[in-house]
């Protein structure tokens, strides 16, 4: 049986994980510089997965990156892709409850 990539994310806001709707919440956020976030652009053959990792220490924390970017739900993205990459996670915590 396969497992799920949410499998081991963090639980947020008791037992949710990410939604679309969560995810615009983030989104609107960085547009109106209510969150704080560094930019950076992919370089080849690295994953949103990758970047949160190093970001956060967690990889199963892409959505974030991909939320407050505007890219959607794929960890994959081309080379060139600016990222925004919240700088507090309890900003991002603070959205979601």
């Amino acid at each position: 049986m396969a497992t799920s990539r949410y499998t081991f994310t963090q639980r947020l806001g008791g037992d949710r994980v990410s939604t679309t709707d969560m995810g615009s919440r983030i989104y609107f956020a960085a547009q109106r510089n209510e969150i704080g976030y560094n930019v950076t652009k992919l370089v080849e053959l690295q994953r949103l997965d990758h970047v949160a990792a190093k970001a956060y220490g967690d990889g199963t924390l892409w959505w974030v990156i991909a939320a407050a970017s505007g890219i959607g739900w794929s960890m994959q993205c081309p080379a060139g892709t600016v990222l925004l990459i919240p700088s507090d996670l309890n900003q991002i915590f603070s959205l979601i409850k």
